[in-house]
């Protein structure tokens, strides 16, 4: 029998009560926080809310936002690429520590990355005499930012690349090599188009995760208003000091980012199953 036939045979009110459930956690955990931030952004008026969104503290936090973003999703992108190949491609000594190293900040958590930085870069640290000498300032300003969001955002397009390059194998790379394609060529007329959906879906969510990053960049930015605090920072900034309705109206722009990088993985991944 087959799954569609078996599903047809399900009790109408299994499925009823099954998509209840389902509409009904939706709800509770992600509809109605959403609009509780959009009530709270918007409960003293438009006014108010747009003057909360476009003061220069709110436009400071998200100019250094998507430049944390901005430089850390190019960078993880031609990293991925070359972690990926590498796994994928090769059996070498050293394969598995690669791949765990690969994987390590999904496990590490993002407060611990910010102290590792810290410890590599700050003025006590590893590079911190060096970096001193030469003027050069990375924790605890935009530097340290961007380091900390490459960090916690450099394994998803790896993992979004590696079991796609492993199940396609290398057998179309090879006969582009006997019919004499050079690397580049082989790369960008039949691996890169083989894998471009894979790829675009890994960027889409190394720029989700860079732009609502909190815990590294918190250890390393340093808090400063207008300058080091990205828009998440901000949020809580403001909470903390009971501007609600500001904390809501700066969190509204993490949430319109958040759709927009929703919207943009649903096209990719309508058009990766076509």
């Amino acid at each position: 029998m087959s799954r569609e036939t078996k599903r047809r045979e399900d009790p109408a009110w299994l499925r009823r009560a099954l998509l209840g459930a389902g509409i009904g956690w939706i709800a509770l955990l992600v509809v109605m926080p959403i609009a509780a931030v959009f009530s709270g952004a918007l409960g003293r008026g438009g006014s108010a809310f747009f003057a909360a969104v476009f003061h220069p503290d709110t436009l400071s936090a998200l100019k250094l936002t998507l430049l944390a973003a901005l430089c850390a999703v190019p960078l993880n992108t031609v990293f991925g690429l070359a972690a990926a190949w590498l796994l994928s491609r090769f059996q070498f000594r050293g394969r598995n520590l690669l791949a765990t190293l690969v994987d390590l900040p999904f496990s590490v958590s993002p407060v611990v990355a910010g102290l590792l930085l810290v410890l590599v870069w700050g003025q006590q640290g590893w590079w911190g005499p060096w970096l001193s000498r030469h003027g050069i300032h990375v924790v605890f300003a935009w530097p340290a930012v961007v380091l900390a969001t490459v960090f916690v955002t450099f394994p998803l397009v790896v993992r979004e690349l590696v079991p796609v390059l492993q199940e396609q194998g290398s057998s179309e790379e090879e006969a582009a090599i006997l019919l004499g394609a050079n690397g580049w060529t082989m790369f960008w007329r039949v691996t890169l188009p083989n894998i471009k959906w894979a790829l675009l879906y890994g960027v889409v969510l190394s720029a989700t995760r860079a732009i609502g990053e909190f815990g590294a960049v918190s250890v390393v930015s340093g808090h400063v208003r207008g300058e080091t605090n990205t828009l998440p920072l901000h949020v809580e900034i403001l909470y903390n000091e009971y501007r609600f309705q500001a904390a809501f109206a700066a969190a509204t722009v993490l949430v319109f980012l958040s759709v927009v990088a929703v919207t943009i993985k649903g096209i990719l991944e309508r058009r990766a199953h076509r």
